[in-house]
């Protein structure tokens, strides 16, 4: 069975330009193999380590690859090519007809749910925007999302969607199956596939869209412009909210007091401390952001929280034909497992969904010298569909604008967390989350 030390030097730099390799700016030092299987011929599952991290792959092994397979090759081993396999339709078939018949391969389970038949022998393709997991979809029916950095237990990701689908969600893909087998020697997901949705747009796309007609224009204000955007912020409003709801009616919810708000604005104010050490341009709002994350100490009434989308934004929702789907429940990236399993308010994807839409309205002036009319329209376009989103939100549940300050004070606590990125990953963009601070606080 082929390991990671097989693969050689090429291994580790093939790594790091992956789009889900989450350390790229440490590199990749140490790469050891944690478990490695062969679930059908010709085709590896690898489990590695990159310096302590857990990391999945899927490596394809051929004498010879086709040239649209040529840009996948990482190495060759003994006169074979190693490649990333789910960039082949072929092997990625397979692990859809294993699916298909409950089948175990390679100490994998494989595993359709329940009351679900999955058609065999449709074409694999792998999705064109990769994010920090790998999709792969098969016809115009399913896709199948690839965990690379997949957590030992229970996959928040898999729970609510199951959850959601039991009270009859419909602002969700339906969940179909999954891959799973042992990291760490507990039960863990590899996999997980659910119903494909073709014809959509990714909200992010849709947004920006309506950004891009608004400022070439110029001298018309947002609802003058024919793409304008507020309906549709609306109608995505209506179904956040509808999904919260659900996701309540699913899992539960619960009341705490004030000890937890007040935990959680210390754990504001220390993410503020850290982001005071490595961003010096944030100092001149200290005082104004630690008094809003103070004023959050007195939520208007008990404070529910229950379990929410936890990483939502104009990327994780799509536009259908039918209305708007939210993808991707595992929770912020960048959180541990247990933090990202934590019950919260609601409030805390509204204000995400708010912070989106003020990058999408001033993303297209970044790293520039707006000029004033550009600036206007751009913050025009953001309150505008700020609000039409809470309007949309307050048609089904209680408005989040009631709660002013405890939503003030997560949408600024959002922003910094949005300063101490792009400070470290896109400096032209920084002036983004900074304007944003000034001007909400």
């Amino acid at each position: 069975m082929i390991s990671a030390a097989d693969l050689g030097p090429e291994l580790a730099p093939w790594l790091v330009e992956q789009r889900w390799f989450r350390a790229k700016s440490r590199g990749a030092t140490q790469v050891r193999t944690l478990h490695a299987t062969e679930p059908a011929d010709g085709l590896v599952h690898l489990m590695i380590s990159v310096d302590g991290e857990p990391y999945q792959l899927l490596l394809g092994m051929r004498a010879e690859v086709s040239e649209h397979l040529e840009h996948a090759v990482i190495t060759r081993v003994d006169g074979l090519a190693v490649f990333d396999a789910t960039q082949d339709p072929e092997l990625m078939g397979i692990l859809l007809d294993l699916i298909a018949d409950d089948g175990s391969a390679g100490g994998l389970d494989f595993r359709s749910e329940p009351g679900v038949e999955i058609e065999r022998g449709l074409r694999a393709r792998p999705i064109g925007v990769e994010q920090s997991n790998t999709s792969v979809v098969y016809g115009s029916q399913y896709i199948l999302k690839i965990y690379r950095q997949p957590e030992p237990g229970p996959n928040r990701d898999v729970e609510l969607h199951r959850a959601l689908r039991s009270v009859g969600e419909k602002h969700i893909a339906e969940p179909l199956g999954v891959i799973s087998g042992e990291v760490g020697g507990a039960g863990t997901v590899l996999g997980f596939l659910q119903e494909f949705l073709p014809n959509t747009v990714e909200g992010w796309a849709t947004a920006t869209a309506s950004v891009r007609d608004l400022l070439a224009e110029g001298d018309l204000h947002a609802d003058e412009v024919g793409g304008d955007f507020s309906a549709e912020a609306h109608r995505l409003g209506t179904a956040v909210a509808e999904v919260h709801a659900s996701l309540a009616r699913a899992a539960g919810t619960t009341t705490v007091d004030r000890t937890v708000v007040d935990s959680e604005v210390g754990a504001m104010h220390a993410r503020l401390d850290t982001v005071l050490a490595e961003v010096p341009e944030l100092a001149r709002e200290e005082a104004t952001l630690r008094a809003a994350f103070d004023a959050a100490r007195e939520p208007a009434g008990p404070l529910t929280v229950q379990q929410v989308h936890g990483d939502l934004h104009l990327g994780q929702v799509l536009r259908s034909t039918a209305g708007w789907v939210l993808i991707d429940f595992e929770g912020e990236p960048a959180a541990a497992a247990d933090q990202r399993r934590l019950l919260r308010t609601p409030l805390r994807d509204v204000a995400a969904m708010l912070r989106s839409f003020d990058y999408a309205a001033f993303h297209l002036l970044a790293g520039e010298d707006a000029d004033r009319q550009h600036l206007a329209r751009a913050t025009e376009w953001a309150d505008r569909n700020r609000t039409a989103f809470c309007d949309g939100y307050a048609e089904v549940a209680a408005d989040p604008r009631e709660q002013e300050a405890l939503l003030r004070a997560l949408e600024l606590d959002k922003a910094v967390y949005e300063v101490r990125y792009e400070h470290q990953n896109r400096p032209d963009w920084l002036a983004i989350p900074l304007a944003a601070i000034k001007r909400h606080s």
